[in-house]
């Protein structure tokens, strides 16, 4: 859960502990959201908005001239080293700091061009050339541009037919029903809650449900590729696609879109108001940010709906991306929350509210009465801030920061983490921002899931990014400028029978992490203790002497090469399994020997971003010879050792190493996750195109595939995986 600046929090744990004891008993006693945020917004005062103000300006949001020329300076200087992407990331930077219709913006326009050009991205060049004019590029400099812009024209020119092709081609391909499928039904029991149960058979790799978020918001300082940027920094903050060309907020240096038409979408929602707070919203995190976020687009009459009593015929309604009622009722676990949480969110959530009623201008729809009797607090408990219509939207609020600790979605995509130029794909699956998710949340948790999720962000939606775009896009194929979108995709990942229940994995899974870890984190984070099949299949293995069935370590003893078992002791120590040898580890040992390790992979991979392979073998072969511990073949660190191997000697060139060393991994992985895990998937496709590479034509074709089948069952016929492994096995077979 992203909580709020720690500043912050160590504020609010000093407010708690001030407060008299019957106060804090109070409080502690109350089991209705609404009365907890009374209680906060009782408590908040100026002191709070002030405290507040001196945390936000440690998040630089608001334009800046100096930084932006700071920015096109690092960026010229990745330009002449010939990174052009990290110039066109630092430009854009500039672009976003830099105020409206200033010099320094056109300058910045005008650079990103010029990189964008290097980089071939034609189009988006073109309309950086448009907007540095508009934005009053000096006039002695206007030949660069011009030049540059017949230039650009020329390439797509010779473009144009296929483009055109193409975008009819994806025109034509028919549009995503969101919702469940006919499969599947919506269950409701006392133990479980609301859940999905099949009706009927779902066949492996059938799609479920496809859901949008009702809000998402992006998670700062998520670091890759260029290492020196962040999320926030690459993707657009309405549909989360990457972009190195975005589109800034007029407002603020940090909001920025992959389009024209995604900025106008977020603007319409939530960014006019968030806007002013932005420096606010960054410094109390990310799970307060959403939570207020969900409210916005919701508006005054959906929640003042949603606190109306549910009648009987709306019981059994099914749930809607867009349905806020959906959202409002999830459950807020308000009193498994520790006392500590709750007060830190609604504290945090009424000085927001505070923030927002005093400095922002609300929603025309939001109008103004006199509050009842009956509902939010009277006038005289907080003046205009006491008003019934902003106490129900603050109420609303911390109902769903609350809601987000066990119903937030992480949307994760894949990473490219390898070099810019090479020919193997190198991947890392990370978070990117947090979501709410009405339909997705039905599905319960299960450490060895019956499902599979893909999400997709959008693509860049208007290409030439502006309403002005029509005059630098004369003549070439006209250009999708509506607002995309987040989906999440959810396909069976193995056949699920009638009557069975639909289950996806909230974080801890069988493959990962053994029974009593998983237990432990799902009952602090979930507030339940799993009892799904793996965690019973498992626990009986424990209990009933399951040493004997494998040797879960996956460790080896380096005298002997026993597997090396670990004691059912308190101490936890290592034995090796052979009578004749007998030796012993103490848990701290292994601990400190597999955490050198990981670190020596750290440190391969930030020599190979380096353009340094030749280090990172050489570390890497230090590592696995004198680790002082000995990984066995299906050991994660070994397939990660040998992974990492193999890209070393792929940035060197040499395939069929490199092939020979990923074998390894897929075995360790296959081993690990299964042999129909994406992440088994994953590593068979980099082996095909090691073989390709390298020309081997046999070992190519008998991993495809294999390769083609499990992103078919995980991903769907249309993902990009499958379309390069047809063309590469078209390639081998002509």
């Amino acid at each position: 859960m992203d909580l709020p600046d720690p500043q912050w929090q160590d504020y609010v744990a000093l407010k708690w502990n001030s407060l008299d004891p019957e106060l804090k008993e109070k409080f502690s006693s109350l089991v209705e959201v609404d009365d907890v945020f009374t209680f906060a917004l009782s408590l908040t005062k100026q002191n709070d908005l002030d405290f507040l103000q001196s945390v936000s300006t440690g998040h630089l949001v608001k334009k800046d001239p100096e930084e932006a020329a700071k920015s096109r300076e690092r960026g010229n200087s990745s330009f002449k080293a010939k990174h052009y992407k990290a110039a066109a990331l630092h430009y854009s930077q500039g672009i976003c700091f830099a105020p409206q219709c200033s010099e320094q913006l056109s300058l910045c326009y005008a650079n990103r061009s010029a990189a964008l050009y290097h980089l071939q991205s034609y189009q988006e060049c073109l309309g950086d050339i448009n907007r540095a004019l508009k934005s009053g590029y000096p006039t002695h400099l206007l030949h660069k541009l011009q030049d540059r812009r017949g230039l650009c024209l020329n390439h797509l020119a010779g473009r144009e037919n296929k483009s055109r092709d193409a975008w009819d081609e994806s025109a034509s391909g028919g549009g995503l029903r969101f919702g469940t499928c006919p499969k599947v039904s919506v269950g409701h029991s006392v133990e479980k809650g609301r859940h999905l149960v099949a009706g009927q058979c779902v066949a492996a790799g059938e799609v479920i449900l496809i859901d949008r978020p009702y809000s998402c918001v992006l998670i700062p300082g998520k670091r890759g590729g260029e290492a020196a940027f962040g999320t926030e920094q690459r993707r657009c903050h309405w549909c989360l696609a990457e972009t190195l060309c975005p589109v800034p907020c007029e407002g603020c240096s940090y909001s920025r879109y992959c389009s024209a038409a995604c900025q106008r979408a977020a603007w319409e929602e939530h960014h006019r108001w968030e806007c002013p707070l932005g420096a606010d919203l960054t410094a109390m995190g990310v799970m307060a940010h959403l939570a207020l976020r969900v409210t916005l687009k919701a508006g005054l009459e959906n929640i003042q709906e949603a606190r109306r009593p549910i009648r009987d015929e709306q019981k059994d309604l099914s749930p809607s991306s867009d349905s806020y009622r959906s959202v409002f009722y999830l459950l807020t676990h308000l009193n498994h929350h520790s006392t500590a949480l709750r007060f830190l969110c609604a504290v945090t959530i009424a000085t927001l509210f505070l923030k927002f009623s005093r400095g922002v201008s609300l929603p025309d729809s939001w109008r103004i009465r006199e509050p009842s009797s009956s509902d939010g607090p009277n006038k005289e408990e907080g003046g205009a801030e006491g008003s019934s219509e902003l106490w129900e939207v603050g109420s609303a609020a911390l109902r769903h920061m609350l809601q987000l600790r066990c119903n937030a979605q992480a949307i994760t995509s894949l990473l490219d983490t390898g070099a810019e130029n090479s020919q193997v794909q190198s991947t890392q699956e990370v978070r990117v921002a947090t979501a709410i998710f009405p339909t997705l949340s039905l599905l319960n948790h299960s450490c060895s899931p019956n499902t599979s999720l893909v999400f997709s962000t959008g693509t860049t939606a208007d290409l030439c990014g502006s309403d002005e775009s029509a005059d630098i896009c004369e003549g070439l194929p006209e250009v999708r400028r509506e607002a995309r979108s987040v989906t999440v995709t959810v396909r069976a990942a193995r056949v699920i029978k009638p009557q069975q229940e639909v289950l996806h994995c909230y974080g801890p899974h069988s493959s990962r992490m053994v029974t009593q870890v998983r237990q432990r984190l799902l009952q602090e984070q979930y507030y339940f203790l799993c009892q799904c099949e793996a965690c019973s299949l498992q626990k009986g293995l424990e209990e009933g002497g399951a040493s004997r069935v494998r040797n879960e370590s996956g460790l080896l003893c380096y005298k002997c090469k026993g597997a090396l078992k670990k004691n059912c002791d308190n101490r936890g120590d290592f034995t090796c399994s052979l009578p004749t040898c007998g030796h012993r580890m103490s848990s701290a040992e292994v601990s400190n020997k597999l955490q050198e390790v990981r670190d020596a992979l750290e440190n391969a991979a930030e020599l190979m971003e380096k353009e340094m392979p030749e280090k990172a073998l050489r570390l890497l072969k230090r590592t696995k010879s004198g680790s002082g511990v000995t990984l066995g073949e299906t050991h994660p660190l070994q397939g990660e050792l040998a992974d990492a191997t193999a890209r070393a000697y792929a940035s060197m060139g040499d395939w069929k190493k490199a092939a020979t060393h990923l074998e390894q991994s897929v075995a360790a992985t296959g081993s690990q996750f299964g042999a129909d895990s994406i992440e088994l998937g994953r590593q068979l496709f980099k082996l095909a195109q090691l073989h390709f590479n390298s020309g081997t034509r046999g070992p190519a074709l008998s991993v495809i595939p294999k390769a083609r089948r499990i992103f078919c069952l995980h991903c769907g016929p249309q993902c990009p995986e499958l379309q390069e492994l047809k063309a590469m096995e078209e390639c081998l077979q002509a």
